[in-house]
This record gives C-alpha cells, structure tokens and sequence, in this order.
C-alpha cells in the first residue's frame, strides 16, 4: 500500500511538471522508485509510466511538435539503449545505483552549465549523437530528458516546439529501452504488482489536469527549474544510497 500511494503521489507530481515544462515524470519518479524498487525494476516501471504519460500529453500539444528533429534525434536511440542494457547485465544492483545517480547530476550539471555556451551545431550528427546518448542515458535511469535539453539550447531550439516534441521522443525512448532491456534479459517486470498500473494511470490524469491548470499560473521556466532541483535530490539520495551498499 505505500508503495502505491508513493507511486501515485510521484506520477502526480511528475506528470504536472511535465505538462508544464515538457519534462518531469522520468527525472522526478525514477530515482525514486530506483531506490524503493530497485535499479533495474524501479526503472523499468518508469519507462512504462514516463512512455504512457508522453503519449498522453503529445496528444495535448501536437500541433507544436517538430517531426523532422524527432525522427532523427528518435532513431539512434536503440543503440544507446542495447549499450545499457549490456551495462546492465555486467554490474551488481548496488554500482547500478551509483552510477543511476551520478549520470542524473552529471546530466543536471550539463543543463545548467552549458546553458548558452555550447557552439551552435549543424547538420544531422548533433541530432543523431543527442539520440544514442539519451538511448543510454534513459535505459540506466530513465532519463532522456537532460541530454536533449543540452542540444536544444545549443541549436537555440524554441522552447514551446522543443517541449512538445520531448514527449514523442520520451515514447519512443522508453518503449526502446523497456524492449531492449526485455529482450536482453537485462529486466524484467513480470512480478510486478498489477494494482502499479491502474495507480500511475490515476496518477497521469490527476497530474495532467493540475499541470493544465498551474500552466495558466506558473511559467515553464519556474516549473523546469523545479523538476531540476527535484530530480538532483533524487539522483544524490540514490548515489549515497548505492555508495553505502556498495
């Protein structure tokens, strides 16, 4: 039961970030559930949530989303993702954790410290690079969201198309990274409890209806900033947690 209701609680709040900011769910709810489910369970679960939530919220915002970016930022993501998947299958639960935690503050830092000083990139390679990066990046810990965010602000990316077009990209890199994890015998869901889906579902409703709300009264800037902060907390608490197993 508390389980459920903190999956329920973190959906909710993931979700309303994202509807707001364009991202939310996998930074704030992965490393939760890493370290209440598990590095690699915790993290499959998410993919599912984040990829389901996506898809709902691409739905809200389609008329925005750039296509063209997304099929080439989209396609390599397979090959980040069979990369982790193999990582996976080689490292023991608890240097998982570490290095879950340390790729979410490595990929906070970046956002924040790059941020207007990276050159602008040409052509299909920066796109083509950003997509296997964030391939790998989420099917460790769920988080594709920071790597993109980098590219974005180099190639000065309007940030109303830049945040629609994030959710059919998060589809696309959490139903590789669950396949490819699956198909690899890198995780498995099987024994998960059947009462986590209908949950998070309640979950996305409840936290796509206050994030259309709170969007009339928060800005995107403010709501971002929040889900940063959120998920570095997040990412610090599973690399103490992985360095004391450890």
């Amino acid at each position: 039961m508390e389980l459920l209701l903190l999956i329920l609680f973190i959906v909710a709040l993931g979700s309303g970030l994202q509807r707001v900011a364009g991202m939310g769910l996998g930074l704030i709810a992965a490393p939760i559930l890493a370290i209440a489910m598990g590095p690699v369970h915790g993290v499959m679960v998410v993919n599912v949530l984040a990829m389901v939530n996506a898809a709902m919220t691409a739905y809200t915002v389609r008329e925005h989303i750039d296509w063209k970016r997304c099929l080439y930022i989209g396609s390599p993501m397979v090959l980040g993702a069979i990369a982790g998947a193999l990582l996976i299958k080689q490292v023991s639960n608890a240097l998982l954790l570490i290095i879950f935690g340390a790729l979410i503050l490595a990929a906070l830092f970046m956002v924040s410290a790059l941020k207007g000083r990276m050159p602008e990139p040409c052509g299909r390679v920066p796109m083509l690079v950003t997509g296997a990066i964030g391939g790998f990046t989420n099917t460790l810990a769920a988080v594709a969201g920071p790597v993109i965010t980098v590219y974005a602000q180099a190639a000065r990316w309007e940030h109303r198309t830049f945040a629609a077009t994030l959710q059919p990209l998060f589809v696309i890199s959490g139903g590789m990274s669950f396949l490819v994890k699956s198909i690899m015998g890198a995780g498995d869901i099987s024994g998960t409890s059947p009462w986590i889906w209908p949950v998070g579902l309640l979950g996305m409703f409840i936290g796509i209806y206050l994030g259309t709300q709170l969007s009339k009264v928060i800005s995107r800037d403010k709501a971002h900033k929040l889900a940063l902060l959120l998920a570095a907390g997040g990412g610090l608490s599973a690399l103490i947690r992985g360095a004391i197993a450890l």
